[in-house]
């Protein structure tokens, strides 16, 4: 998985694998769904992150066992 803050156009993007996207939907206003040619999710684009995430450069990762 790779999340990355563009500050210059305010998007974060998280990736969750490295397969070529075929199709995105923008499921809501400003959250765009990533897919690969299967349908499975690739990637999530959140637009105008600064607006909509509190600390967009804050990333927590945790493994529930």
């Amino acid at each position: 998985m790779k999340v990355t803050d563009d500050q210059e156009v305010d998007v974060v993007r998280i990736l969750f694998s490295d397969a070529p996207i075929e199709e995105s939907d923008e499921d809501k206003p400003g959250v765009i769904l990533d897919y690969d040619r299967e349908g499975n999710l690739v990637g999530v684009e959140i637009l105008m992150a600064s607006q909509r995430i509190t600390n967009p450069r804050s990333v927590e990762y945790a493994v529930a066992g």
